[in-house]
């Protein structure tokens, strides 16, 4: 996980070796090389995903002498991921968000018992999709916590409801939901301790006005101010991921390119779906920063 990029780039090294210091432990050593249980616990995984996304993004900046605050015409990330794009534009220091995604992450850990919540992923509408939830909740948490794509939905919370939420989905024609392997019910109503440990972590950390747009994860439109921001990020723990719509915000704009910088290929997969005539590339190796500088 990154490793690559830090064998090949001293800009990436640094975003690791700053990580390491803010976190007081060699984060990077777990990422290049495991255990791999270890390092899949939410509390490391996400400051890690953090890092490999900034790793890239500098990577980039250093290779094609572009400046992402600069030549942005937005800065949008799925959930953790609005940490690195703050990052990525200096609203707040890598450091800063290395610590608070390991306060995130250890909080949402800690806030349900691990096999008390779960998530699972329905290919229905979003409406379809709250439909299921309100019929399987039945006095339990059920809620979708991602809109991600046009019949690609994922629902959160209790998991006896989730699991009579795949059920009910089923019998609609949805043959293809699944239990999803995570360790807590995420963006859901289940997570209000974590975001009460976030509000307080929140209130020591600098943050800037963003200097491009930031999408939200909440309200699908930009944050304009480091208070806004402030606020988002704790009521984005229980709330909704509105991808798609972040995504369509965007189209309207006139964005008709986008660039996922970071490991994975996922979130272009999903901007292939909302819109299979946009242009979506990912970053996340050094085979692809060759082939992104040889097009762009």
């Amino acid at each position: 996980m990154g490793r690559e990029l830090a064998e090949n780039f001293s800009v990436a090294r640094d975003v690791f070796a700053e990580v390491n210091d803010a976190l007081n432990e060699d984060l990077t050593r777990l990422m290049f090389e495991g255990p791999e249980p270890e390092l899949t616990l939410t509390a490391n995984a996400q400051p890690a995903l953090m890092a490999v996304s900034l790793a890239a993004a500098r990577v980039l900046e250093a290779e094609k002498g572009i400046d992402i605050a600069k030549e942005s015409r937005y800065v949008a990330g799925h959930s953790l991921g609005e940490y690195s794009a703050l990052a990525a534009i200096g609203a707040i220091s890598v450091g800063d968000a290395a610590k608070l995604l390991r306060i995130r992450g250890q909080a949402m850990q800690d806030a349900v018992p691990v096999g008390v919540g779960g998530m699972a992923a329905i290919p229905l509408s979003l409406d379809e999709a709250r439909q299921v939830a309100e019929e399987a909740s039945q006095g339990e948490i059920c809620s979708a916590a991602n809109d991600n794509a046009p019949k690609q939905v994922v629902l959160s919370g209790a998991i006896r409801a989730i699991r009579r939420a795949l059920g009910i989905a089923e019998a609609l024609g949805a043959r293809r939901s699944i239990l999803l392997p995570v360790s807590a019910p995420f963006h859901c109503e289940m997570m209000a301790p974590a975001a009460s440990r976030l509000e307080e972590a929140l209130k020591s950390v600098t943050i800037h006005d963003p200097v491009v747009p930031l999408i939200s994860n909440v309200t699908a439109s930009t944050m304009e101010t480091a208070e806004e921001i402030r606020n988002l990020l704790v009521e984005q723990i229980t709330s909704m991921v509105r991808w798609r719509e972040s995504v369509i915000h965007m189209i309207e704009d006139g964005v008709h390119t986008f660039v996922e910088v970071g490991g994975g290929k996922v979130l272009s997969g999903l901007v292939r779906r909302i819109d299979k005539s946009l242009s979506a590339i990912s970053v996340g190796t050094p085979a692809d920063v060759d082939a992104y500088l040889a097009t762009a």
